[in-house]
């Protein structure tokens, strides 16, 4: 593990999954990721349960992180990967809550839930877990997400030294992000990637397991 993201969903994640994996820091573990691999929802629900797992049972074949729910775990890798860096994704709050709200929120209340069978059964167990742990279930608080939201990023702020640790928003693009890692910048645009105004077709597309990239967090 080379890289671990700590930033909430909606802040960017997919496109630094993008930019991470365009780097050389790939395979890179995102959300998404966890729907080719629903054996890994029994970790996650053990996990957020408390339990003690071995990370390298999710991670080994893996580079980097972004998005939950690694990201509610960003101390433990940190702890259990030290010589990994940190990138904390952030963003306006009241930009990212209308993201939230309107998006992976909604189809949270709505029980809409992607992939095969099996996928979905376990992200349903895993969704209930992670929005309980992150949020105590209150999705439709608006302060209440507000606050914790808030709260976790002050806690990687202040969690680790300056040099392990970038906090980055995804528009600042491959100068901030590569100067951090120590590669060089691509000479391409960065992968500004955006689901956001297309996310019930999306919903749709990862139903029906289909392999076009996703958009997203914008």
């Amino acid at each position: 593990m080379k890289v671990i993201g700590a930033g909430f969903g909606r802040t960017g994640t997919l496109s630094l999954k993008a930019a991470l994996e365009r780097l050389g820091f790939g395979p890179c573990y995102h959300m998404m990721e966890y729907l080719n691999h629903p054996e890994h929802g029994r970790l996650w629900v053990s996990a957020l349960g408390g339990e003690v797992i071995d990370w390298d049972d999710v991670f080994a074949a893996y580079e980097s992180t972004t998005d939950w729910p690694a990201c509610n775990f960003w101390r433990e890798l940190a702890d259990v990967y030290p010589e990994a860096k940190v990138v904390l994704t952030v963003r306006d709050p009241e930009r990212w809550w209308n993201s939230m709200d309107s998006t992976l929120f909604a189809a949270y209340r709505a029980g809409v839930l992607p992939g095969s069978p099996a996928a979905a059964a376990e992200l349903r167990q895993m969704s209930e877990l992670l929005m309980g742990t992150t949020f105590e279930g209150r999705v439709g608080d608006r302060e209440h997400v507000l606050q914790r939201f808030e709260e976790h990023n002050d806690r990687v702020r202040h969690g680790l030294p300056p040099e392990r640790l970038l906090i980055y928003q995804v528009s600042q693009g491959w100068s901030p992000l590569c100067e951090f890692l120590g590669v060089e910048e691509p000479n391409e645009p960065f992968p500004h990637l955006n689901e956001g105004t297309n996310f019930p077709e999306l919903m749709r597309e990862l139903s029906n397991q289909t392999s076009n990239p996703p958009r997203e967090d914008r």
